[in-house]
């Protein structure tokens, strides 16, 4: 199966970085997502059309948070996955959201060729999908972060997932959907495999998170081999 628009990586194969997978905007913006960054000083962002995600140190400083509210301005929604983060009084927190991270099992890919990879001209039909099935953020231009496979039914696409933040190791599987009137019939098992695929065929791991309360989805992770690994949150905030 294609991996799509992103070169492997360099390191393919090398040690793993844990750490990395408490802070993954963090990461993937200072490591294989670098080409996509704005950056100021420690701050990092995607440009607003690709994700909503800030990245910035571990134990941010005054600094960095005064470098994080000059590089996104006013006005401007972002979220940041990070289990333990104090947000200083120049930011407005519009939400936090528990989440849950888990690693996949050795082996877990299976390409599938009734899949196909999606492109371009597949994001209006993607965009209306993640609409009416709300899997997370994917904005026009998210396709770009890594492959994203899809399955069509007499043309109209009713399933599909993805690549989302891309780190040292690890790549995340995002934007698991279904469209309502196709669920049932084991379509994310299949996509999450086969994205898999091509996630092992470059030497990373996949993992993928969701909310702490969404217990299909953990029930069918938890099914599939995953492992929980870390407890975290995301939190959406602007500045004042």
């Amino acid at each position: 199966m294609a991996e799509g628009n992103i070169a492997p990586d360099a390191g393919a194969g090398a040690p793993r970085h844990a750490a990395a997978l408490l802070n993954p905007a963090f990461a993937a913006l200072n490591g294989p997502h670098s080409s996509f960054a704005e950056v100021r000083g420690n701050a990092r962002v995607y440009p607003s059309d690709v994700a909503p995600f800030l990245g910035l140190p571990d134990d941010p400083t005054e600094q960095d948070w005064a470098d994080a509210a000059a590089l996104i301005g006013r006005g401007r929604v972002v979220a940041i996955k990070h289990p333990d983060l104090v947000v200083p009084d120049t930011f407005k927190v519009d939400l936090a959201i528990d989440l849950v991270q888990f690693l996949a099992p050795a082996g877990l890919g299976v390409e599938d060729p009734e899949l196909v990879v999606l492109g371009p001209d597949d994001v209006p039909e993607m965009l209306s999908l993640v609409a009416l099935t709300d899997p997370g953020p994917f904005r026009a231009r998210t396709i770009e972060l890594g492959t994203y496979l899809g399955l069509r039914q007499d043309g109209v696409l009713i399933a599909m997932a993805g690549e989302r933040y891309r780190l040292p190791g690890y790549t995340e599987i995002s934007a698991v959907c279904t469209h309502p009137d196709h669920r049932g019939r084991g379509l994310a098992t299949r996509l999450i495999r086969a994205v898999a695929a091509g996630i092992e065929h470059r030497g990373n791991q996949p993992f993928l998170h969701t909310g702490a309360s969404n217990t299909p989805a953990i029930r069918l992770y938890e099914t599939l081999g995953f492992t929980l690994t870390n407890h975290t949150k995301v939190t959406i905030l602007q500045v004042v």
